[in-house]
């Protein structure tokens, strides 16, 4: 019988516990072996929101277009682990705790590890890429996130052959996170969240784990420290403050098919063609630029990204696998 030994990889491991202790001075030490050659890269002390990501480079799928503000990314939100309302998360997620943060790599890959969050940082090179954001609720933002595609991840933990499908959990603290607790406050999902893809989708080159937004360290109510953007996909696809990433044969039951399979597909592209049960996908409304009384947009096909991710359903009812 083959057993696999998961390897936890730490930075107290790496640098002295004095150093790793001290996280401001490692940075200022850190960069002096970037300017020396050694390769580090000077990166913001995990968990300080608002922190400037340094020579961040612009991302070539970047879109043109004019972006949402920071204040209306940053207070309208959907993270229902601090309740339902589009203000919650901002209101009640200040004291959210992002360091010490780690990820946990399991199930169907070669290489099981559990990496701090400041070690993801320094093994894969960030960079700002300019997506639109959808949501099932009918509205939309244009976000600057900050962050490094999944298939480089993947390519490094090598999925096994096994592997036709990533999952996704987020943390499950209900001390931390109020809309976990029972009660009127969230929305009554069964906790921790879950997501998923199929290995092909995580591979696809847009696909995104975001640390930040707008050049600086991912704000709490956003997801931090490390989420999912995919921006094809309905915005409830873009699960936050990810604690394990689970390589598996068979299709994950996610959250919201879990609680709702009627009104929320495993699949959550956008498509203007298929309704929600409860209201039409056919338009929305960009939040911060359209005023409740403004004409509506046209939603796009895959969210305005068909010509690079429609090859993905060749041949499938997107009706049927909505």
């Amino acid at each position: 019988m083959l057993i696999k030994k998961t390897v936890t990889i730490s930075s107290s491991e790496i640098t002295s516990r004095e150093v790793y202790q001290q996280r401001r001075r490692f940075l200022r030490e850190a960069g002096a072996l970037a300017v020396a050659g050694v390769g580090t890269t000077l990166l913001p002390a995990p968990g300080e929101a608002g922190q400037k990501f340094p020579n961040l480079r612009k991302s070539p799928y970047s879109l043109d277009e004019k972006t949402t503000s920071y204040r209306d990314i940053t207070s309208y939100n959907n993270f229902y682990e601090f309740g339902s309302g589009k203000s919650d998360p901002s209101e009640r997620a200040g004291n959210f705790r992002t360091f010490p943060w780690s990820v946990a790599i399991e199930g169907d890959v070669k290489k099981p590890a559990v990496y701090q969050m400041e070690d993801l940082l320094k093994h894969h090179p960030l960079e700002e890429r300019v997506y639109r954001l959808r949501c099932v609720e009918a509205w939309s933002m244009v976000v600057p996130w900050v962050g490094f595609p999944l298939r480089d991840l993947i390519r490094r933990v090598e999925p096994t052959s096994r592997a036709k499908y990533v999952e996704f959990t987020t943390l499950l603290d209900p001390a931390q996170m109020p809309g976990q607790r029972p009660g009127l406050l969230g929305a009554g999902l069964d906790w921790p969240y879950v997501e998923g893809l199929r290995l092909d989708e995580a591979m696809h080159p847009l696909t995104l784990l975001a640390v930040g937004l707008y050049g600086e360290v991912l704000p709490n109510q956003n997801g931090a420290p490390i989420r999912l953007v995919v921006p094809w996909k309905y915005g409830f696809k873009s699960i936050k403050s990810i604690v394990k990433i689970r390589f598996v044969e068979k299709q994950p039951l996610t959250t919201w098919v879990r609680a709702n399979s009627r009104e929320y597909g495993f699949y959550s592209n956008v498509n203007p063609a298929v309704d929600h049960p409860r209201w039409s996908q056919a338009s929305e409304r960009r939040i911060g630029e359209d005023s409740l009384f403004s004409p509506k947009r046209k939603t796009l096909p895959f969210n305005g990204y068909a010509d690079q991710v429609a090859s993905l359903y060749a041949g499938m009812d997107l009706k049927k696998y909505f």
